[in-house]
C-alpha cells in the first residue's frame, strides 16, 4: 500500500449527507481545494439504484454500474437537460461522451478531481474490472483508495445532493464513517428544489407513483438495495413523460419532501456520538465561514488543519438574502406549514 493509501486507512471516511439544494455542493468544492482530501462530489446519486442493488458484485458488474446510465439518469439527460452541478464538458471539441452515453461517474465525480477525467476513467477501468466478487462496500473502498493513492490524498469525503434518500444504505455500507449533516432552512431549500430540473422530476415521480398506490419514499428507509429497485425504476421511467412529470410538483410538495428527508436523517443520526456526527447549518457557514470551516476540518481529522487552505476557502462563502422572504404572506404561510416538522426538528423559527 502506498503512503496515501495507508493514511486513507487510518482516517475514517466521511459522508456528507443532506437533502440537496442546501449548500452541500459549495462545501464539497471547498474541501476539493484541500491538498489532502479526496472530495468525491455526486458519486452515489447519479449511479441510481444500481449503486446498492447487489451485495457481492464482481469487478465487471461494478464497472457497468459506474459507467452505465440508470433509467432515471438517462431519462433526465436524453432531452438535453443538465443541472448546474454537472461538470463534464460533453459539448467541448473532442469530447468522448454525449449526454446520452456519458458514464455516471463522468457527470461530476471525475471532472471534480482532474482536468482530464477521460484519462482518469481509462486508468481506473482495468483496476475495477479485475477485482473479484466481494462485498459491495469493499469495492467502493478499493475504488476510493485507488483514487486517493493516485491523487495523493489521505481521506475520502463523499457528497451527493439528496443523499439523505440513501443515508440508511450508506451508513450500513460504511459503519466507520463520520457523518457531516449539512442543512439549510427548508423554505429556502424547497424554493431552490422547485427550480432544479432533477428535483422537479424526482418529486413529480413520487407524486405520480402515489396516485397508483406506490409509496416510492419507502425505499429511503431501507438499509440495503436489491435488483428489484432497478427493475422498478426502469418501469417507472419507461412510463413517465419527463416534461409533464417535472411540471407536477407544487412549492408545498417540495417543502413536504424536504421535511420527510430531515425526519429520516433525525432518526438515523439519533445516538451517534459527537465524534461521529457534525451538524452544519449552511447559514452559519455563510455568516461565519472561518469559524465553521475550521470546525469542519477538525471534525474530519485534526491532522488536516491547514492555515493556507483555511485562509483561501473562508473568503469564498457570502451571506445570501433568503428568497423565502420575497414570497407573498399567504405563500409564506403555506410553505412554512409544509416544512413545519423538519423546521421544528432543526430549531428554525416557524
Amino acid at each position: 500500500m502506498t503512503e496515501a493509501g495507508a493514511a486513507t486507512s487510518r482516517i475514517p471516511p466521511v459522508l456528507i449527507l443532506s437533502t440537496g439544494r442546501c449548500g452541500s455542493t459549495m462545501i464539497s468544492d471547498l474541501l476539493n481545494r484541500h491538498p489532502e482530501i479526496l472530495s468525491l462530489s455526486e458519486f452515489f446519486v447519479p449511479l441510481g439504484p444500481e449503486a446498492f442493488a447487489r451485495s457481492r458484485p464482481d469487478g465487471e458488474r461494478m464497472w457497468r454500474t459506474l459507467t452505465t446510465q440508470s433509467a432515471g439518469l438517462h431519462a433526465m439527460l436524453k432531452d438535453g437537460h443538465t443541472v448546474d452541478e454537472a461538470l463534464y464538458r460533453h459539448d467541448a471539441p473532442g469530447a468522448r461522451f454525449t449526454l446520452a452515453d456519458m458514464p455516471p461517474i463522468m457527470a461530476v465525480t471525475l471532472p471534480h478531481l482532474t482536468d482530464d477525467p477521460e484519462a482518469l476513467l481509462d486508468a481506473l477501468e482495468p483496476q475495477v474490472r479485475a477485482r473479484p466478487r466481494m462485498p459491495l462496500a469493499d469495492h467502493y473502498r478499493a475504488l476510493f483508495g485507488d483514487l486517493a493513492d493516485r491523487l495523493g490524498r489521505k481521506v475520502w469525503v463523499e457528497r451527493s445532493g439528496g443523499t439523505l434518500m440513501h443515508a440508511a444504505k450508506l451508513m450500513r455500507l460504511f459503519p466507520e464513517a463520520r457523518v457531516i449533516h449539512v442543512y439549510r432552512d427548508g423554505r429556502d431549500t424547497a424554493m431552490s428544489m422547485s427550480h432544479h430540473h432533477n428535483f422537479r422530476v424526482l418529486v413529480g415521480a413520487i407524486r405520480r407513483c402515489r396516485r397508483v398506490g406506490i409509496d416510492a419514499r419507502r425505499a429511503f428507509h431501507h438499509s440495503s438495495g436489491s435488483p428489484f429497485d432497478v427493475l422498478m425504476q426502469n418501469l417507472v421511467f419507461r412510463l413517465l413523460d419527463i416534461e409533464k412529470t417535472a411540471a407536477i410538483p407544487s412549492l408545498e410538495d417540495f417543502g413536504r419532501f424536504w421535511s420527510d428527508l430531515i425526519e429520516i436523517g433525525d432518526r438515523l443520526f439519533d445516538g451517534l456520538p459527537d465524534d461521529r456526527l457534525l451538524n452544519v447549518r449552511f447559514e452559519d457557514v455563510q455568516s461565519a465561514p472561518r469559524e465553521k470551516l475550521a470546525e469542519l476540518i477538525r471534525f474530519i481529522d485534526p491532522s488536516l488543519e491547514d492555515a493556507a487552505w483555511l485562509d483561501e476557502v473562508s473568503a469564498i462563502p457570502r451571506p445570501a438574502r433568503s428568497k423565502f422572504q420575497s414570497l407573498a404572506a399567504d405563500r409564506q404561510a403555506s410553505l412554512t406549514k409544509a416544512c413545519a416538522p423538519g423546521l421544528a426538528r432543526l430549531g428554525y423559527p416557524l
